[in-house]
């Protein structure tokens, strides 16, 4: 076994994570996604095929959760034309944790979190960055042509 197998191993060993479990938080978080009023409109404007999107979210969070190595592509560059904001990194971060809390034993739900915590703190500096914007420790993006009311996008 390789280091990278071993360590995932030891993740799925640690936590239960396993690729049903993954599959079973992507669809829910997904689904509630959809519904919601601020986050559903702009993931509906840019996905044809949610299916195949789905498949890609489970390499994603496989890739994330166990370091399996399916997911092979640039979240960074797919995120940051999106009229995105503090706002929405926040919904999606509580729509996420929900989620996990709901579908996995606490340690996954913990492990889970964690690195989406990380992926929406990422995410939100590189697009300000995208803004011309730097982010300083403790402070948000907020984009001027975004507006804060709940479902709004300006």
């Amino acid at each position: 076994m390789d280091r990278r197998q071993l360590l995932a191993a030891e993740i799925a060993t640690r936590t239960c994570i396993d690729e049903t479990m993954i599959e079973r938080l992507v669809r829910s978080f997904y689904a509630k996604i959809r519904q919601d009023a601020l986050l559903g409109p702009i993931f509906d404007a840019r996905i044809r095929d949610w299916e195949q999107h789905l498949q890609r979210m489970c390499e994603f969070w496989s890739s994330v959760a166990l370091m399996s190595g399916r997911y092979h592509g640039n979240p960074m560059a797919k995120h940051l034309p999106l009229p995105v904001d503090a706002t929405h990194f926040d919904q999606w971060l509580s729509l996420f944790e929900d989620t996990a809390r709901e579908i996995c034993p606490p340690k996954a739900a913990a492990h889970f979190v964690e690195r989406a915590r990380r992926i929406a703190e990422s995410l939100e500096l590189g697009i300000a960055a995208q803004h011309g914007i730097i982010v300083g420790r403790g402070e948000r993006f907020r984009q001027p042509n975004v507006t804060k009311k709940r479902g709004e996008i300006g």
